[in-house]
Formats: structure tokens, C-alpha cells, sequence
């Protein structure tokens, strides 16, 4: 995002809190009382919230579990890098003690933390009516976007709205967590902006675009079908989005801030932070030659093969060893002994390439530029599958139809001998369709293990993984939470 990133920093300062968010005020010279209270007071409290989703914890404590949990993706990096901790989502054995799942809850709740800061603080500024509104609904969306990954990831989390909450606070249930993320993406979607009226500088900002389009995820991921296509069709029906000529621009940087970007997160070249940096593509870069980050998250021999023959988007998502990428020869880890090339099980099959996630390449052969980066959150081809999606079930076949082939004429680029239309009218038929075309206009992005865990696929598919029914649809509260809530928290069934 082209939000002036720097102007973050002084209000990240004073409003930071510790894990133990439910304890800690914010610290510095400005206190709640003294702030915001000025119009300019209510920018820097609405950037601060925005910091959240650059934070490298928000990328589900720091590491890409989510990829890695599903069939799309292995661990990756050295064999043995990371193997305690990120290597337990390979094959479920994740625990409550386990590094991550800490931070990602901590980060989350910062993020709310700050958010409560506007809507409680700014939202009583006398100043521009439709100004504070438009701020007060950009921290409202990303209050939704925070709890939606958290009620994804832990169902009933604590729900906390103000800036002063109880100090021990126990779980709400699933539909109160819902009930507040429909309340404020309604609120947003009502007072934010639409993207073509947002100026140079504000480019990135939350729109009622992505409001809406945020709104049609979670109503599909709560099988209301309905309301997802209603709105996935606002999305649609606006004209204000469109799919990128070439996929890769999709995730690449000549479509940042682009016709297909709904809503993403930019970073600059900048290997900090503080800097405007982000971190979560460097997780992922090539390792070894050229040396762009840890590797982690490598695309797995599974997805690969799942790709239709001559699938552009097979080389749109995966870097292979010997690519030459903007001039750059990827040449990745050369000792065998830290990464081997290809790794076979005792049978001969292959069960495990040396390759990288493409969706996350920025021109360069050093790591500061992978640090530039500017991740999709929400992009219009998703928007478009949710519709198809929707409409499918609610017995429009010939309409899912429609926005399900404008995904696949644009992934095969011209070339009329792959990917032809899908014409199967049939409702199973088509939705077994719809979510293999998800899985590779998506692969990479974070969204193939929510896919099987709301379509009830997981178990079938991840079974051989390790996942668990019962147990693994949602992850462990981690033992610090619990421990610092003196009992208010409970534990996720199945979870010791």
C-alpha cells in the first residue's frame, strides 16, 4: 500500500502492547486520554492499524502454516531448518507449547488492540463527518479481517470492542464473533470509499469494495450462500476490478495496486520493518543462488501434478531450479546434503522437488528487494470463483459457469488448445470443478486449507497427512494464552 508507511511508526510506539494484551496499556508520553483527539491524531491512529497486517506475525505467526497444512505445499528451506516447529504442520503433530501460533494470536489481537483505538477514540473527533467515518470504517474492516482469522483458525476467541476490556476474559461463542464481523464489514461497506475515488497517496487503503468482498468470504465460509453471492455480484457488478491481462501480474509488481487487487498489503525494498520492509515473502524466497530468503513453504509434488496439461499458471506459481526469472538464473541450494534436488521415497516415487513459491518473486538477486513484496489478500479471480461458487449451489449453473470460464480464459492466455470452458451443469459435478480451479488460480495464497476445511473436504484429502477429524479444523490456543487468562481460556477439543 502507498499509505505513508513512516507515519506509522510514532503512533505504533505509544500504542504497542505484549502478548498479554488484555493487561497492558499503551506506552509513551501520549496516554488514551491525550490521544487522538485531533484530526491529524486520527490519521496516525487509523495508519497504526494498517501496521498489523505488515507485521511478520500476521502471516500465521511468522511462517506459511497454512500452505504448508494443506496438499499444495511442504515445508521447505534446509531439511532440517525450522523442523521442531514449522515442520509439525507437514503432518499435523503441532502441539500447544509449539513456536508460532503465539504470535500469530498476539498479532491479531494487537491489531484489534489498535482498532479499538479508532472506533472508540476517533469516532468522537469533532472534525470532517464523512472524513472520521471513512477512518472509523477502515479500522472497522480491518477489526473484521483480524477476528475472521481468528474464529477461522480457533472458533470462539475472546471478543474484545473496547479499549478498556475486563482483565480476564473467557471465550465467546463462534456466532457472537461472527455477529461483530458482519457488523463491522456492514459498517465499512457503508462508509469507506470506492477504489477509483481513492487519490495517489491513499492507494492501498480498505475500500467498500474489498468490504464487500471480504463479506462474500465469509458468508461462503459459513455456507450462506445467498448473501455470497450477493455480494461477490457487488463486487462484480461495481466495474471497479478486473482480471490482469497476464497471471503472473496478478502477485507481481507490474499489478501492484492493480485492476485485479482488492485489497493487498505493500511493503518496500527494505530489509526492516521499521523501514517500510515485509517479511513475508523473504520467508519464502530462493535459497542458496540467488540468495533471496529461507525457501520456506515449497510447492508440493501433488500440486504440480493436479495442473491441467499446458496450465500456464503451473509456471505462474512454481519456480524450478534452472529458471531464469527477469534476468535471474535460479540456481537455489547446490549441496544436496542441506537440499536435495529431487528426494524419492524407498519405492522410487518422487515425493519432494527442490523448487520455490513464484507467487512471491519481486525482481532482484538480493534479499532487501524481496522485501518489496506486496502480498493479495483479496484479488478479483477469487471474487469471481466465490460467485461461481455461490451460484452453483444456489442452482445457477449456467450463471457459475459464466464467471468460472473468465478465470480460465485469462489463465490460458490466448491459447485456445488448453484449459477449454468447463460445461458440466451438473451442481457436484461443478462444484468438484470449481475448487480444483480454485486450487490453482489460488495455489500459494493461503486459501487451499480453508477451502477443505469449509467445503468438508479435509479429511479425505489431508487425511494421509496426518489431519485428524474432530481435532484438526481448528488450531490449539497455545499454553501461554491460557496460562496468562488464569483459566478463562479453554482449550480446542482433542488439543493437551
Amino acid at each position: 500500500m502507498k499509505i505513508r508507511i513512516k507515519l506509522f511508526f510514532s503512533t505504533l510506539i505509544l500504542l504497542i502492547g505484549c502478548t498479554d494484551f488484555l493487561k497492558t496499556d499503551p506506552q509513551g508520553q501520549l496516554i488514551e486520554a491525550s490521544f487522538p483527539v485531533s484530526s491529524s491524531d486520527a490519521l496516525l491512529a487509523t495508519n497504526a492499524v494498517y501496521a498489523a497486517v505488515r507485521n511478520w506475525y500476521y502471516n500465521s505467526g511468522g511462517y506459511p502454516i497454512l500452505d504448508i497444512m494443506s496438499d499444495d505445499a511442504y515445508k521447505g528451506s534446509n531439511k532440517n531448518d525450522q523442523l521442531a516447529t514449522v515442520g509439525a504442520y507437514d503432518n499435523f503433530t503441532f502441539n500447544t507449547t509449539g513456536d508460532g501460533l503465539d504470535r500469530w494470536w498476539a498479532t491479531l489481537y494487537q491489531g484489534i488492540k489498535w482498532a479499538n483505538v479508532v472506533t472508540e477514540k476517533v469516532s468522537v473527533i469533532p472534525m470532517d463527518t464523512t472524513l472520521r467515518n471513512r477512518y472509523v470504517g477502515e479500522a472497522r474492516f480491518l477489526r473484521g479481517l483480524f477476528y475472521f482469522d481468528l474464529v477461522r483458525a480457533w472458533g470462539g476467541v475472546p471478543l474484545v470492542t473496547t479499549t478498556d476490556p475486563p482483565l480476564h476474559l473467557g471465550r465467546a461463542s463462534t456466532d457472537e464473533i461472527y455477529s461483530l464481523i458482519f457488523s463491522d464489514l456492514h459498517y465499512a461497506e457503508s462508509h469507506l470509499t470506492k477504489k477509483s475515488e481513492l487519490t495517489s497517496p491513499d492507494q492501498g487503503r480498505a475500500t467498500s469494495g474489498a468490504a464487500e468482498a471480504l463479506l462474500a468470504r465469509v458468508y461462503l465460509f459459513q455456507k450462506d450462500f445467498v448473501n455470497a453471492e450477493i455480494y461477490a455480484l457487488k463486487v462484480i457488478q461495481s466495474n471497479e476490478y478486473s482480471l490482469e491481462p497476464n497471471f503472473l501480474d496478478a502477485n507481481g509488481v507490474n499489478g501492484n495496486n492493480g485492476v485485479e487487487s482488492i485489497f493487498e498489503v505493500g511493503a518496500l525494498g527494505v530489509e526492516d520493518f521499521n523501514g517500510g520492509g515485509a517479511q513475508y515473502a523473504n520467508t519464502q524466497g530462493v535459497r542458496g543462488s540467488p540468495n533471496r530468503g529461507w525457501g520456506f513453504n515449497r510447492p508440493s509434488v501433488d500440486l504440480r501434478k493436479s495442473f491441467e496439461p499446458g496450465d500456464p499458471r503451473l509456471k505462474g506459481t512454481i519456480i524450478d531450479l534452472s529458471d531464469t526469472l527477469d534476468g535471474v538464473l535460479i540456481i537455489g541450494d547446490p549441496d544436496p546434503a542441506n537440499d536435495p534436488v529431487v528426494t524419492l521415497n524407498q519405492n522410487g516415487d518422487t515425493i519432494n522437488i527442490q523448487c520455490y513459491n513464484r507467487k512471491v518473486w519481486t525482481p532482484g538477486n538480493d534479499t532487501p528487494t524481496q522485501w518489496s513484496h506486496h502480498r493479495r489478500l483479496i484479488r478479483y479471480s477469487d471474487v469471481l470463483l466465490m460467485a461461481a461458487e455461490a451460484m452453483n449451489e444456489n442452482g445457477k449453473p449456467a450463471d457459475a459457469l459464466t464467471y468460472l470460464n473468465q478465470v480460465r480464459k485469462r489463465a490460458r492466455g490466448g491459447n485456445i488448445s488448453v484449459l477449454p470452458d468447463v460445461l458440466v451443469t451438473d451442481k457436484n459435478l461443478l462444484r468438484d470443478k470449481i475448487l480444483l480451479e480454485r486450487r490453482h488460480e489460488l495455489a500459494m495464497e493461503g486459501e487451499r486449507f480453508w477451502d477443505l476445511i469449509r467445503t468438508g473436504n479435509a479429511a479425505i484429502i489431508l487425511g494421509t497427512l496426518g489431519f485428524i477429524p474432530g481435532k484438526n479444523e481448528l488450531l490449539p490456543i497455545h499454553q501461554s494464552e491460557i496460562d496468562i487468562s488464569q483459566g478463562s481460556l479453554t482449550q480446542n477439543p482433542n488439543y493437551q
